[in-house]
């Protein structure tokens, strides 16, 4: 695993060697950021179920200003915070231990590195089959709608097995699909939300107080 372009260009990535995450592809992320590398410079950026951060990496490669990594496995999150000190990026990442279903994404002494411009959201393929409106994942993409947490008009990559059924919050609109094998990544485009679903307190109430956790 490597990052493909940038200056990082060619830095290689440790991986987890279980089935705990999915690494994506380098033909993937070239087809991937071919169509978003317009949106990363300056960015802030939200890795969410980052696995060992390809993603992520790859846009601080491209230009990202700060990118937050969200992990909740220890091995995938010990893996993540190696390549971090690899690469010598810890200045501008947050390795987050922490379940991304219950995270405020609102991380303690990082306020300046969100809202967040660009939202990487790759869930396990098993919790893709659960999304539908009141499960767990889609009240974290509901939470991810708040002007506090995204800025206007932000980026979503929603990644899923290709030809998916799944529900997500009307914020959060369709703009292109790019496929490649097995999997289907959804670029969305955050709307204003003013008439839109909100999410309650009570479902926000788990994760109002979450915070990094030591690696």
């Amino acid at each position: 695993m490597r990052i493909v372009a940038g200056q990082l260009r060619r830095r290689k990535l440790l991986v987890n060697p279980g089935n705990t995450t999915r690494p994506i592809t380098d033909r993937a992320k070239v087809m991937l950021f071919d169509y978003i590398r317009g949106y990363m410079p300056d960015q802030r950026v939200l890795d969410v179920f980052s696995g060992t951060g390809s993603l992520g990496f790859e846009a601080l490669s491209r230009g990202a200003k700060s990118v937050v990594f969200c992990e909740q496995d220890h091995r995938a999150h010990a893996l993540l915070t190696q390549n971090v000190e690899h690469l010598g990026v810890a200045d501008r990442t947050l390795c987050w231990r922490v379940d991304c279903l219950r995270c405020s994404f609102k991380a303690q002494g990082k306020e300046g590195w969100y809202p967040y411009g660009v939202i990487f959201f790759d869930p396990p393929y098993e919790m893709i089959k659960q999304l539908k409106v009141g499960s767990p994942l889609y009240r974290s993409l509901s939470r991810l709608t708040r002007d506090e947490l995204s800025t206007d008009n932000a980026l979503m990559v929603l990644r899923t097995p290709a030809e998916s059924q799944f529900q997500i919050p009307e914020a959060w609109q369709p703009e292109r699909v790019v496929t490649i094998g097995g999997m289907d990544m959804h670029l969305l485009r955050k709307q204003a939300t003013g008439n839109l679903e909100t999410l309650d307190e009570e479902a926000c109430s788990d994760a109002s107080d979450a915070g990094p956790a030591s690696p």
